[in-house]
Protein backbone atom coordinates (compact mmCIF):
# COMPACT_ATOMS: atom_id res chain seq x y z
CA UNK A 1 0.00 0.00 0.00
CA UNK A 2 2.91 2.54 0.91
CA UNK A 3 4.63 1.63 -2.22
CA UNK A 4 1.59 2.42 -4.13
CA UNK A 5 0.72 5.89 -2.71
CA UNK A 6 4.25 6.66 -2.81
CA UNK A 7 4.19 5.62 -6.68
CA UNK A 8 0.57 8.00 -7.04
CA UNK A 9 2.88 11.36 -5.03
CA UNK A 10 5.70 10.65 -7.37
CA UNK A 11 3.07 11.03 -10.38
CA UNK A 12 1.34 13.68 -9.31
CA UNK A 13 4.71 16.08 -7.74
CA UNK A 14 6.33 15.16 -11.70
CA UNK A 15 2.97 16.37 -13.01
CA UNK A 16 3.08 19.54 -10.46
CA UNK A 17 6.42 20.54 -11.31
CA UNK A 18 5.90 20.71 -15.09
CA UNK A 19 2.69 23.05 -14.17
CA UNK A 20 5.03 25.40 -11.88
CA UNK A 21 3.54 23.91 -8.71
CA UNK A 22 5.32 24.10 -5.86
CA UNK A 23 5.54 20.29 -4.51
CA UNK A 24 4.84 21.30 -1.02
CA UNK A 25 1.60 21.41 -2.18
CA UNK A 26 1.47 17.86 -2.65
CA UNK A 27 2.87 16.43 0.25
CA UNK A 28 0.38 14.41 1.66
CA UNK A 29 -2.07 14.28 -2.18
CA UNK A 30 -3.35 11.16 -2.68
CA UNK A 31 -5.11 10.56 -6.02
CA UNK A 32 -8.76 10.75 -5.76
CA UNK A 33 -11.13 9.07 -7.97
CA UNK A 34 -14.76 10.05 -8.17
CA UNK A 35 -16.85 6.66 -8.94
CA UNK A 36 -20.70 6.64 -9.59
CA UNK A 37 -22.00 2.95 -9.88
CA UNK A 38 -25.41 2.47 -11.34
CA UNK A 39 -26.30 0.25 -8.56
CA UNK A 40 -26.80 -3.01 -7.07
CA UNK A 41 -29.58 -4.24 -9.78
CA UNK A 42 -27.40 -7.96 -10.08
CA UNK A 43 -24.84 -10.48 -9.05
CA UNK A 44 -23.04 -8.77 -11.95
CA UNK A 45 -23.49 -5.39 -10.69
CA UNK A 46 -22.28 -6.43 -7.21
CA UNK A 47 -19.41 -7.80 -8.73
CA UNK A 48 -18.21 -5.26 -10.74
CA UNK A 49 -18.27 -3.10 -7.37
CA UNK A 50 -16.51 -5.03 -5.01
CA UNK A 51 -13.90 -5.07 -8.11
CA UNK A 52 -13.59 -1.62 -7.93
CA UNK A 53 -13.46 -0.89 -4.60
CA UNK A 54 -10.60 -3.65 -4.11
CA UNK A 55 -9.00 -2.55 -6.55
CA UNK A 56 -8.41 1.28 -5.57
CA UNK A 57 -7.87 0.22 -2.29
CA UNK A 58 -5.04 -2.22 -3.34
CA UNK A 59 -3.18 0.68 -5.84
CA UNK A 60 -3.79 3.23 -2.43
CA UNK A 61 -6.12 5.35 -4.47
CA UNK A 62 -8.81 7.50 -2.56
CA UNK A 63 -12.14 6.24 -4.18
CA UNK A 64 -15.08 8.92 -3.56
CA UNK A 65 -18.08 6.26 -4.17
CA UNK A 66 -21.91 6.82 -5.10
CA UNK A 67 -24.68 4.30 -5.77
CA UNK A 68 -27.22 5.93 -8.20
CA UNK A 69 -29.78 3.21 -7.19
CA UNK A 70 -30.09 2.77 -11.30
CA UNK A 71 -31.42 6.80 -11.55
CA UNK A 72 -30.01 8.70 -13.83
CA UNK A 73 -30.69 11.85 -11.66
CA UNK A 74 -28.49 10.82 -8.67
CA UNK A 75 -25.65 10.13 -11.13
CA UNK A 76 -25.76 13.33 -12.10
CA UNK A 77 -25.64 14.53 -9.02
CA UNK A 78 -22.56 12.60 -7.96
CA UNK A 79 -20.40 14.15 -10.88
CA UNK A 80 -21.51 17.18 -10.01
CA UNK A 81 -20.45 16.59 -6.33
CA UNK A 82 -17.03 15.00 -7.66
CA UNK A 83 -16.58 18.49 -9.66
CA UNK A 84 -17.35 20.67 -6.54
CA UNK A 85 -14.90 18.26 -4.56
CA UNK A 86 -12.09 18.35 -7.18
CA UNK A 87 -11.15 14.98 -7.64
CA UNK A 88 -8.40 13.91 -10.00
CA UNK A 89 -10.59 11.50 -12.06
CA UNK A 90 -14.06 10.85 -12.49
CA UNK A 91 -15.33 7.44 -13.80
CA UNK A 92 -18.65 6.34 -14.27
CA UNK A 93 -20.96 3.12 -15.28
CA UNK A 94 -24.29 5.45 -16.92
CA UNK A 95 -27.55 4.29 -16.32
CA UNK A 96 -28.80 5.30 -19.61
CA UNK A 97 -26.45 6.18 -22.76
CA UNK A 98 -28.06 10.40 -23.38
CA UNK A 99 -28.57 13.45 -21.24
CA UNK A 100 -25.20 13.66 -19.99
CA UNK A 101 -24.30 16.59 -22.13
CA UNK A 102 -24.52 19.15 -19.93
CA UNK A 103 -22.95 17.87 -16.72
CA UNK A 104 -20.20 16.48 -18.88
CA UNK A 105 -19.24 19.90 -20.14
CA UNK A 106 -19.11 20.46 -16.54
CA UNK A 107 -16.24 18.29 -15.93
CA UNK A 108 -14.01 19.41 -18.54
CA UNK A 109 -14.40 23.11 -17.66
CA UNK A 110 -12.91 21.84 -14.34
CA UNK A 111 -10.44 20.09 -16.44
CA UNK A 112 -11.01 16.85 -14.20
CA UNK A 113 -11.13 14.23 -17.12
CA UNK A 114 -13.86 11.50 -17.32
CA UNK A 115 -14.00 7.64 -18.11
CA UNK A 116 -16.36 5.74 -19.22
CA UNK A 117 -16.65 2.13 -17.52
CA UNK A 118 -18.72 -0.90 -18.66
CA UNK A 119 -21.75 1.58 -20.97
CA UNK A 120 -21.39 4.27 -23.04
CA UNK A 121 -22.85 7.34 -23.70
CA UNK A 122 -24.68 8.96 -26.62
CA UNK A 123 -23.19 12.39 -26.97
CA UNK A 124 -22.15 15.11 -29.91
CA UNK A 125 -18.98 15.70 -28.41
CA UNK A 126 -16.54 12.63 -27.67
CA UNK A 127 -13.93 15.44 -26.26
CA UNK A 128 -16.35 15.03 -23.16
CA UNK A 129 -15.06 11.86 -21.62
CA UNK A 130 -10.91 10.42 -22.11
CA UNK A 131 -12.05 6.65 -22.23
CA UNK A 132 -13.95 4.05 -22.67
CA UNK A 133 -13.55 0.65 -20.94
CA UNK A 134 -16.09 -2.72 -20.81
CA UNK A 135 -17.30 -5.24 -23.19
CA UNK A 136 -18.36 -5.04 -26.23
CA UNK A 137 -22.46 -5.62 -25.87
CA UNK A 138 -22.89 -5.69 -29.89
CA UNK A 139 -20.78 -8.49 -30.15
CA UNK A 140 -22.32 -9.75 -27.21
CA UNK A 141 -25.75 -10.26 -29.03
CA UNK A 142 -24.10 -11.45 -31.79
CA UNK A 143 -22.15 -14.77 -30.07
CA UNK A 144 -25.82 -15.54 -28.42
CA UNK A 145 -27.22 -15.46 -31.84
CA UNK A 146 -24.74 -17.40 -33.30
CA UNK A 147 -24.94 -19.83 -30.72
CA UNK A 148 -28.69 -20.25 -31.65
CA UNK A 149 -27.67 -20.52 -35.00
CA UNK A 150 -25.29 -23.37 -34.71
CA UNK A 151 -27.94 -24.94 -32.29
CA UNK A 152 -31.11 -24.98 -34.39
CA UNK A 153 -29.42 -25.48 -38.19
CA UNK A 154 -31.28 -29.28 -38.12
CA UNK A 155 -34.69 -27.13 -37.16
CA UNK A 156 -36.93 -27.44 -39.64
CA UNK A 157 -39.91 -25.46 -38.89
CA UNK A 158 -39.97 -21.37 -37.25
CA UNK A 159 -38.15 -20.51 -34.13
CA UNK A 160 -39.99 -18.52 -31.32
CA UNK A 161 -38.02 -16.51 -29.60
CA UNK A 162 -39.37 -14.11 -26.39
CA UNK A 163 -36.52 -11.89 -25.23
CA UNK A 164 -36.15 -9.68 -21.70
CA UNK A 165 -34.57 -6.75 -22.59
CA UNK A 166 -32.25 -4.79 -20.06
CA UNK A 167 -32.79 -1.64 -18.66
CA UNK A 168 -34.54 1.02 -21.79
CA UNK A 169 -32.30 3.37 -23.01
CA UNK A 170 -29.24 1.38 -21.73
CA UNK A 171 -26.57 0.96 -23.44
CA UNK A 172 -26.41 -3.09 -22.91
CA UNK A 173 -30.15 -3.79 -23.87
CA UNK A 174 -29.91 -1.63 -27.02
CA UNK A 175 -26.57 -3.44 -28.43
CA UNK A 176 -27.35 -6.80 -26.73
CA UNK A 177 -30.66 -6.58 -28.98
CA UNK A 178 -29.05 -4.99 -32.27
CA UNK A 179 -26.23 -7.53 -31.89
CA UNK A 180 -28.60 -10.83 -31.86
CA UNK A 181 -31.16 -9.77 -34.52
CA UNK A 182 -28.05 -9.11 -36.93
CA UNK A 183 -27.14 -12.49 -36.50
CA UNK A 184 -30.54 -14.70 -36.37
CA UNK A 185 -32.70 -12.03 -39.06
CA UNK A 186 -30.53 -14.09 -41.62
CA UNK A 187 -32.85 -16.93 -41.63
CA UNK A 188 -36.82 -16.51 -41.64
CA UNK A 189 -37.38 -18.82 -39.40
CA UNK A 190 -35.88 -16.97 -36.64
CA UNK A 191 -39.01 -14.96 -35.05
CA UNK A 192 -38.89 -12.78 -31.94
CA UNK A 193 -42.57 -13.35 -30.89
CA UNK A 194 -42.35 -11.15 -27.61
CA UNK A 195 -39.74 -8.90 -26.35
CA UNK A 196 -40.14 -6.46 -23.21
CA UNK A 197 -37.95 -5.25 -20.30
CA UNK A 198 -37.03 -7.36 -17.19
CA UNK A 199 -34.83 -4.32 -15.91
CA UNK A 200 -32.21 -6.62 -15.80
CA UNK A 201 -33.45 -7.63 -12.51
CA UNK A 202 -34.42 -11.55 -11.65
CA UNK A 203 -37.66 -10.14 -9.82
CA UNK A 204 -38.74 -8.24 -13.23
CA UNK A 205 -37.23 -11.57 -15.08
CA UNK A 206 -39.66 -13.72 -13.76
CA UNK A 207 -42.99 -11.41 -13.93
CA UNK A 208 -42.05 -10.73 -17.64
CA UNK A 209 -41.57 -14.32 -18.55
CA UNK A 210 -44.71 -15.18 -16.51
CA UNK A 211 -46.79 -13.00 -18.67
CA UNK A 212 -44.85 -14.28 -21.85
CA UNK A 213 -46.13 -17.93 -21.11
CA UNK A 214 -50.15 -16.65 -20.29
CA UNK A 215 -49.57 -15.03 -23.70
CA UNK A 216 -47.70 -17.62 -25.63
CA UNK A 217 -47.32 -21.22 -23.79
CA UNK A 218 -46.16 -23.71 -25.26
CA UNK A 219 -45.32 -22.19 -28.74
CA UNK A 220 -42.21 -20.62 -26.90
CA UNK A 221 -39.01 -22.22 -28.50
CA UNK A 222 -36.62 -20.33 -26.99
CA UNK A 223 -35.89 -17.50 -24.27
CA UNK A 224 -32.74 -14.90 -25.06
CA UNK A 225 -32.16 -13.12 -21.81
CA UNK A 226 -29.96 -9.94 -21.60
CA UNK A 227 -28.77 -11.05 -18.63
CA UNK A 228 -28.18 -13.65 -16.18
CA UNK A 229 -30.35 -12.55 -13.65
CA UNK A 230 -32.99 -12.38 -15.75
CA UNK A 231 -32.71 -15.89 -17.44
CA UNK A 232 -32.33 -16.97 -13.70
CA UNK A 233 -35.94 -15.10 -12.92
CA UNK A 234 -37.43 -16.70 -15.85
CA UNK A 235 -36.26 -20.09 -15.32
CA UNK A 236 -38.61 -20.11 -12.01
CA UNK A 237 -41.67 -19.03 -14.06
CA UNK A 238 -40.84 -21.50 -16.29
CA UNK A 239 -41.25 -24.43 -13.77
CA UNK A 240 -44.20 -23.05 -12.15
CA UNK A 241 -45.48 -22.97 -15.42
CA UNK A 242 -44.70 -26.79 -15.50
CA UNK A 243 -42.31 -26.91 -18.12
CA UNK A 244 -38.40 -27.75 -18.36
CA UNK A 245 -36.22 -24.90 -18.73
CA UNK A 246 -33.43 -26.01 -21.21
CA UNK A 247 -35.39 -28.41 -22.67
CA UNK A 248 -38.99 -27.50 -23.43
CA UNK A 249 -37.29 -23.69 -23.81
CA UNK A 250 -33.68 -23.44 -24.80
CA UNK A 251 -32.49 -20.17 -22.46
CA UNK A 252 -29.79 -18.22 -23.64
CA UNK A 253 -28.30 -15.12 -21.51
CA UNK A 254 -25.14 -12.92 -20.98
CA UNK A 255 -22.69 -11.97 -18.47
CA UNK A 256 -21.74 -15.88 -17.24
CA UNK A 257 -21.94 -14.85 -13.23
CA UNK A 258 -21.88 -17.75 -10.87
CA UNK A 259 -25.11 -18.08 -10.46
CA UNK A 260 -25.62 -19.32 -14.12
CA UNK A 261 -23.09 -21.64 -13.97
CA UNK A 262 -25.08 -22.97 -11.21
CA UNK A 263 -28.29 -22.99 -13.16
CA UNK A 264 -26.16 -25.11 -16.01
CA UNK A 265 -24.97 -27.35 -14.03
CA UNK A 266 -28.19 -28.12 -12.73
CA UNK A 267 -29.25 -28.53 -16.37
CA UNK A 268 -31.53 -25.32 -16.44
CA UNK A 269 -29.87 -23.03 -18.63
CA UNK A 270 -28.53 -23.77 -22.41
CA UNK A 271 -25.57 -21.16 -22.61
CA UNK A 272 -24.12 -17.68 -21.13
CA UNK A 273 -21.97 -15.44 -22.98
CA UNK A 274 -19.49 -13.35 -20.86
CA UNK A 275 -19.51 -9.99 -20.15
CA UNK A 276 -16.53 -9.46 -17.17
CA UNK A 277 -17.38 -7.10 -13.93
CA UNK A 278 -13.67 -7.16 -13.21
CA UNK A 279 -12.60 -3.76 -14.57
CA UNK A 280 -11.51 -2.13 -10.96
CA UNK A 281 -7.47 -3.23 -11.48
CA UNK A 282 -7.77 -1.61 -15.07
CA UNK A 283 -9.50 1.38 -14.14
CA UNK A 284 -7.03 2.35 -11.44
CA UNK A 285 -4.43 1.63 -14.07
CA UNK A 286 -5.89 4.25 -15.92
CA UNK A 287 -6.54 6.46 -13.67
CA UNK A 288 -2.62 6.65 -12.50
CA UNK A 289 -1.73 6.76 -16.50
CA UNK A 290 -4.14 9.62 -16.79
CA UNK A 291 -2.32 11.67 -13.51
CA UNK A 292 1.30 10.85 -15.42
CA UNK A 293 0.09 12.53 -18.18
CA UNK A 294 -0.03 9.47 -20.68
CA UNK A 295 -3.20 9.22 -23.31
CA UNK A 296 -5.53 6.33 -22.84
CA UNK A 297 -6.87 4.08 -25.98
CA UNK A 298 -10.47 5.74 -26.63
CA UNK A 299 -11.56 2.36 -26.45
CA UNK A 300 -10.50 -0.44 -24.07
CA UNK A 301 -12.59 -3.62 -24.90
CA UNK A 302 -12.67 -6.68 -22.49
CA UNK A 303 -11.70 -10.27 -23.67
CA UNK A 304 -14.32 -12.44 -23.27
CA UNK A 305 -15.98 -15.84 -23.61
CA UNK A 306 -18.93 -18.12 -24.40
CA UNK A 307 -19.75 -20.58 -21.94
CA UNK A 308 -22.94 -23.61 -23.19
CA UNK A 309 -23.99 -25.93 -20.38
CA UNK A 310 -21.42 -28.66 -21.38
CA UNK A 311 -18.54 -26.96 -19.99
CA UNK A 312 -20.05 -25.11 -16.57
CA UNK A 313 -19.02 -28.18 -13.86
CA UNK A 314 -15.60 -27.49 -15.59
CA UNK A 315 -15.29 -24.15 -15.41
CA UNK A 316 -17.16 -23.25 -12.48
CA UNK A 317 -14.49 -23.62 -9.86
CA UNK A 318 -12.28 -20.56 -11.89
CA UNK A 319 -15.40 -18.23 -11.90
CA UNK A 320 -14.62 -15.38 -9.32
CA UNK A 321 -17.97 -13.67 -9.59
Amino acid sequence: MKTSRRTAVTTLAAAALAAGFPLSALAQKKLVLGFSQIGAESEWRTANTESIKSAAAAAGIELKFSDAQQKQENQIKAIRSFIAQKVDVIAFSPVVESGWEPVLREAKAAKIPVILTDRAVNVKDDSLWVSFMGSDFLEEGRKAGRWLVEKSKDVKGDVHIVELQGTVGSAPAIDRKKGFEEIIKADPKFKIVRSQTGDFTRAKGKEVMEAFLKAEGKKINVLYAHNDDMAIGAIQAIEEAGLKPAKDITIISIDAVKGAFEAMIAGKLNVTVECSPLLGPQLMSAVKDLKAGKTLPKRIVTEESVFPMEVAAKEFPNRKY
